[in-house]
């Protein structure tokens, strides 16, 4: 069973230079998180760290799949994720959420953990509407025929819109009177 320190990298002694990392997720990596959207999933995340002295930058590089319940049907199905984010950490006098991309922390801290940042990109990179693919396949199909149906309404390129001006004998004869109201 993993637990949230695996998911943590010693920043103390880092020399000021470019570090790799790779952590693996899978159904017990989302169970640290009280949540009930994502089911389980196998994930690699590549993390590339680049320490300065006044900065911490993360690179964030997350492929692989999570297990959703679809919201039409209410199977099980594997969502591909295929995630690239930059986290930027900068050394101040508190800790502290910056911006969506910028945190702050002490110079003083030891360990950096980014479980909760690498389940919050996964996350935010889900689809509002969990739809198994056989589904999305018929959401195409309908969204396919409403353009074309809409399109064929709208009337379409500009020579059919010059002959628009002949075609006022399939006008309503009531509209006529409102015409002439002016």
């Amino acid at each position: 069973m993993k637990k949230l320190r695996d998911y943590e990298i010693g920043i103390a002694k880092l020399a000021n230079k470019k570090h790799s990392y790779e952590f693996e997720m899978d159904d017990s990596f989302f169970s640290l998180f009280e949540q009930e959207i994502i089911l389980g999933g196998k994930l690699l995340a590549k993390v590339e760290l680049d320490k300065t002295e006044s900065l911490l930058t993360l690179h964030f590089d997350i492929k692989g799949h999570v297990r959703l319940t679809c919201d039409r049907s209410l199977e099980e199905f594997d969502q591909p994720v295929d995630i690239e984010e930059t986290l930027l950490i900068k050394f101040g006098p508190e800790n502290a959420e910056l911006d969506e991309d910028l945190w702050q922390i002490t110079p003083e801290t030891q360990t950096l953990n980014v479980a909760q940042h690498l389940y919050d990109y996964i996350g935010l990179s889900l689809p509002m509407k969990k739809l198994h693919p056989r589904f999305v396949e018929e959401l195409d199909e309908e969204d396919e025929r409403d353009i074309l149906i809409y399109s064929s309404r709208k009337g379409g390129d500009s020579e059919s819109d010059e002959n628009d001006g002949d075609d006022d004998d399939d006008i309503d004869p009531r509209w006529d009177a409102l015409k002439n109201l002016n």
